[in-house]
C-alpha cells in the first residue's frame, strides 16, 4: 500500500490525456508533481474547503455604534449641496 507522504509524477500532456487516473492516484498518494520536459512545474494536491468563521447575528444597535465612531475619524468633507453650490457660483 502507498503511503500519503509518497507523490507521483505526471506529465503535463499524462494528465491532460489521463485525467481519471491522475484522480485516483492523488487520492491515493496525496500529491502530483506535474512535469514538462521532465522538470516539475506544478503540484497538485487535494482539495481541502476553508473553515469559515461563524458570524453572529446582525445586531443593528451594534452597527449604529461601530458606524458612527467610524464617521468620527474620518475628516470633515462638504456636504454634497454646499459641492452644487459652489460649483453653480463659478
Amino acid at each position: 500500500m502507498l503511503s500519503k507522504h509518497l507523490m507521483t509524477r505526471m506529465s503535463v500532456r499524462d494528465i491532460r490525456l489521463k485525467w481519471p487516473e491522475a484522480e485516483r492516484k492523488l487520492a491515493i498518494v496525496g500529491e502530483i508533481v506535474v512535469t514538462r520536459d521532465s522538470k516539475p512545474v506544478a503540484r497538485i494536491l487535494p482539495y481541502e474547503p476553508r473553515q469559515r468563521r461563524s458570524r453572529g447575528r446582525f445586531d443593528p444597535v451594534e452597527h449604529s455604534r461601530w458606524l458612527r465612531t467610524f464617521w468620527k475619524r474620518q475628516p470633515r468633507q462638504a456636504s454634497t449641496d454646499q459641492l452644487l453650490k459652489r460649483e453653480r457660483a463659478d
